[in-house]
């Protein structure tokens, strides 16, 4: 599926309001604002300082499985979901300049692309496969090379794997997530499949998305669960019922995707932002002309609290997650190394208790347009 649309033209944006405008104009360096919270620098003028920042001061761990506080999500590489495609020449650099920062976790997945995703990625980590935590899903069918519903079958997932390791040039998956619950499967034999697949190597952990407490709790039962991965942001919040501390409780990870958003709180987007309708944002419920205009609310107060500090939205939205719990691990994706420099920032900012308390009772009392619904983390995505 075509984009559709060029985010920095079609979309009604400025220089004066997009996020690289935001980067250059605002003064970042040594910034120290308020009771407790603590920012540096977010723009080092190396790669040994970009490495520091993320490399030596800071791990998080997803289960057992140790990784950066910061992951890289692939996706938007070469999905045709909200950009079009990139080639392997320009990613490869981009992946390779992650870890060059510091960045240990990388997420994709069979269905972006689909298969091209992977296989970017497996050529990016060539040479520095063992320095790094490899994700990816399975749980789709596939007809004529495109997505055609759900098959977790344990035959299907073992010729899944098969693929994957294939086309990520590797011998394993270290975090091998099923990616969307299939109803015609009992989650026991997907984990238990899982954990036959561990056991012969190809996998070392054994990972779900978009799963409901109960169908974790099952699933762990089977076999255990390092980390889950759902979408977690300052604007959707439905799994702080429940489904963070059933992952609390068993001692799983927990690994949010849109963390900014899909580039809303990048600062990405406007009051006149519009997309095609073969652009996968048309789509998007908090997307459409009446929830962006009503959401802006949200960004103001996001741009308020940033700016106080000498941070952009972006870095205020991920470091948010990171204070949440311990055990989560933002997976922003991107296609450019500036924008990683900058969500990579994030990690360098902390927030007392005081000013997380404040924060909550702002945002709790914004009612925001598009998102989920509180009981909807009780069900299967």
């Amino acid at each position: 599926m075509s984009a559709g649309i060029n985010p920095d033209k079609a979309t009604g944006i400025t220089p004066e309001n997009s996020r690289r405008s935001f980067i250059r104009n605002i003064a970042i360096a040594g910034a120290s604002v308020g009771a407790g919270l603590i920012s540096q620098s977010v723009h080092a003028t190396s790669k040994k300082e970009c490495s520091s920042g993320i490399a030596t001061n800071s791990r998080r761990k997803l289960g057992e499985l140790e990784v950066s506080p910061v992951g890289l999500g692939c996706m938007s590489m070469s999905s045709s979901s909200y950009n079009p495609p990139r080639s392997a020449k320009s990613m490869v650099p981009v992946i390779r300049g992650a870890i060059d920062r510091g960045v240990t976790f990388f997420d994709t997945a069979e269905v972006y692309g689909p298969f091209t995703n992977e296989e970017i990625v497996g050529q990016a980590l060539q040479g520095v496969r063992d320095k790094v935590v490899l994700a990816s899903k399975f749980g789709f069918k596939f007809e004529n090379g495109q997505r055609a519903g759900r098959d977790a079958r344990p035959a299907v997932i073992r010729t899944a794997v098969e693929g994957m390791l294939k086309r990520l040039q590797t011998d394993r998956i270290d975090l091998l997530y099923l990616h969307r619950v299939d109803p015609n499967v009992p989650i026991e034999d997907i984990a238990g499949t899982v954990g036959e697949l561990i056991k012969e190597g190809k996998a070392r952990h054994f990972g779900l998305s978009e799963v409901s407490p109960t169908t974790l709790r099952k699933a762990h039962a089977e076999y255990p669960v390092t980390a889950v991965q759902s979408e977690y942001s300052i604007m959707e919040r439905s799994v702080e019922n429940q489904v963070l501390n059933t992952c609390q409780d068993l001692g799983v990870g927990f690994v949010p995707w849109g963390s900014v958003v899909r580039g809303f709180l990048a600062d990405k987007f406007n009051e006149y932002s519009r997309f095609s309708d073969d652009s996968r944002f048309a789509s998007v419920p908090y997307y459409t002309p009446e929830a962006i205009r009503n959401n802006l609310v949200m960004l103001d107060l996001i741009r308020r609290w940033s700016d106080e500090r000498g941070i952009t939205p972006a870095q205020f939205s991920i470091a948010w997650l990171l204070a949440q719990h311990p055990f989560i691990v933002p997976i922003p994706g991107t296609t450019k190394l500036h924008h990683l420099d900058e969500d990579l920032g994030a990690v360098k900012v902390k927030f007392s208790s005081q000013e997380l308390t404040a924060f909550r009772a702002e945002i709790e009392k914004l009612n925001l347009v598009g998102f989920r619904a509180k009981d909807s983390a009780l069900t299967d995505k």
